[in-house]
């Protein structure tokens, strides 16, 4: 039995998809508000709790041999980072140790090591995968440098209106990998020898300047690209006035921030690695939003 947390995210919803596909047993860890409806249908039991709440965790792990903690805050979880992408990933590790769990797949963050102070997520997830190795359990540590499918939000609004608001440099180096992919990765982990006990970085198989995209857009559909190139102390502005109103909210943007100024890329010898110990070719974050956004 596997459990999945954060089950109806973007990434979580599609490997509970990519397990039953492979008529693999999973529990998705989902909240009672959550639209959980396809995943129930696809034959996922569904555990209902809140992952604040450590008695809802230790009940969902009775019974599992491999746990992929998938989820993570944003700027409204209740408590942050420091709850969600922390805590309760220590509480998960905690209780996969009390039952014997076989295998534990973390979804960290690239440059979780690195040390970025004004980051909540960043200082949680390296504090997780630094646990997570002490603690014991087999385990795999995947460090995405983006998901593809955070973008098509952004690629339907483009398609709507043919601007694309890009903010900080538009020479930023990213790799951002297909969702579709790293929930390959996530699920062959438990299998896959070589991943066993590894800290590994996953990108797309391009490193592309974050002026790219748009052009991606445009391409996808046939329109040329208005960018709103907005700078970074733009953003450092509403981060002060936040600072007054609503701290929480101020922290939140830090991590934004750092996403924004720094580049988060793998290089090529890493993904060819990484194709090779998967056994797969990994996908061009174009393909990926032409399957999506095919209409």
């Amino acid at each position: 039995m596997f459990l999945v947390t954060g089950a109806t995210g973007g990434l979580g919803r599609r490997i509970v998809r990519l397990l039953r596909e492979r008529e693999q047993p999973v529990r998705a860890f989902v909240r009672l508000t959550a639209r959980y409806g396809e995943l129930e249908h696809r034959g996922a039991e569904i555990a209902i709790g809140d992952l604040l709440e450590p008695r809802d965790i230790q009940r969902a792990c009775q019974g599992v041999q491999y746990v992929i903690s998938a989820h993570g805050s944003n700027a409204s979880t209740r408590g942050g980072a420091q709850a969600l992408d922390y805590r309760a990933n220590i509480e998960l590790i905690e209780a996969a140790q009390a039952v014997g769990v076989q295998h534990f797949v973390f979804i960290s963050v690239l440059g979780a090591d690195r040390g970025y102070e004004d980051a909540p997520v960043f200082k949680a997830k390296w504090a997780v995968e630094q646990y997570l190795q002490a603690s014991g359990l087999n385990y795999t540590i995947l460090r995405p440098s983006g998901f593809a499918s955070n973008l098509l939000p952004l690629a339907e609004q483009f398609r709507k209106t043919g601007i694309y608001l890009l903010i900080g440099d538009p020479q930023t180096r990213t790799s951002i990998v297909s969702t579709d992919d790293l929930a390959r990765i996530a699920v062959e982990s438990v299998t896959t020898e070589a991943a066993r006990n590894q800290v590994l970085p996953v990108g797309g198989p391009e490193v592309l300047q974050r002026a790219d995209i748009p052009r991606i857009f445009g391409r996808i559909f046939n329109r040329e690209p208005m960018i709103v190139n907005v700078p970074l102390f733009a953003l450092d502005g509403v981060r002060t006035v936040l600072g007054v109103v609503n701290p929480d909210a101020q922290k939140a943007l830090g991590t934004l921030r750092v996403l924004l100024s720094n580049e988060f890329f793998c290089s090529p010898s890493e993904i060819a690695a990484l194709e090779t110990l998967f056994g797969f070719k990994l996908e061009t974050l174009e393909s990926f939003l032409r399957r999506y956004l095919a209409t």
